[in-house]
């Protein structure tokens, strides 16, 4: 079976798209397997996450996200804008506001383009604190706490996130650190882990991400996550630029609701054989 395929990044996180608007291409139970596979660098197209668009039932529009390792995520900051991208140049979307359903909820979009980008606005809710179970206390705030020689702080921003403030993301320990963070028993679910370092009134960020088990070039979700435990710590106020290696992205808050902007490329498209009989 020949399926059309584009390829998207935002921030250097890069993204396969496959557009189910009209027909179910792959069936959900392989789904997983897909992303498996043309996730791949050497054996596929090389993506780190699969993103499916159909119609929705809360929403004009649905997202799903399935990782490079098959599983599926809630949510994906960057991966959002490389739909709402695809979705504006296909026109199932025009310029303004628009409405995204996700496992995470529906989620409100912005979208306008200027000297030829298209840059992308995401109100990402609010962020929520008190989703991990400390041992002995039950559910509540999980700020600053000793967890493998670092002061861990967590927070949901649409998926788990730990936070980590460091003096230096040239530590070159840090990731061998965020496996251990991240399949602590502490996250029911597993976290991303972010590290991050102050800079001036801003911040910049590593993020080691959960369902690609690796370090990203950049992270959506990380980067409001980052933002709000600074904020919550009285580090940045309510608007702060993420830096990470794959670019900028600006967090700002209104009401303690977070809002990410920044933009999002189309890379190529092309089309792939996939053998629906194989597992």
């Amino acid at each position: 079976m020949t399926i059309q395929f584009t390829k998207l990044q935002g921030n250097g996180n890069d993204f396969i798209l496959i557009d189910e608007w009209d027909d179910l291409l792959v069936p959900d139970d392989r789904k997983a397997a897909f992303a498996k596979k043309y996730c791949h660098r050497r054996f596929g197209i090389g993506a780190d996450g699969v993103l499916f668009l159909t119609k929705g039932v809360k929403a004009p529009l649905q997202m799903r996200i399935f990782n490079e390792d098959g599983s599926e995520a809630e949510m994906c900051g960057n991966g959002i804008r490389c739909f709402a991208k695809y979705a504006l140049d296909k026109r199932y979307i025009v310029p303004g506001l628009a409405r995204v359903e996700t496992k995470a909820g529906v989620l409100e979009i912005e979208t306008k383009t200027e000297n030829g980008k298209t840059y992308i606005k995401v109100n990402m809710g609010k962020p929520l604190f008190d989703r991990v179970k400390i041992p002995a206390q039950g559910h509540g705030e999980f700020i600053n706490v000793p967890l493998h020689g670092y002061e861990v702080s967590a927070v949901n921003t649409g998926v788990p996130h730990a936070v980590v403030f460091v003096d230096s993301l040239e530590d070159p320990d840090l990731m061998d650190a965020a496996p251990l963070i991240r399949f602590d028993k502490v996250f029911a679910k597993g976290a991303n882990v972010n590290f991050v370092q102050r800079d001036m009134g801003n911040l910049r960020v590593r993020t080691y991400e959960r369902g690609v088990e690796g370090e990203t070039l950049s992270c959506g979700t990380g980067s409001v996550a980052a933002a709000a435990i600074a904020r919550h710590l009285g580090i940045v106020r309510d608007s702060a630029v993420v830096k990470t290696a794959g670019g900028e992205l600006r967090i700002t808050f209104e009401h303690d609701m977070a809002y990410m902007e920044g933009g999002a490329e189309t890379v190529y498209k092309g089309e792939i054989e996939f053998d629906l009989s194989t597992p």
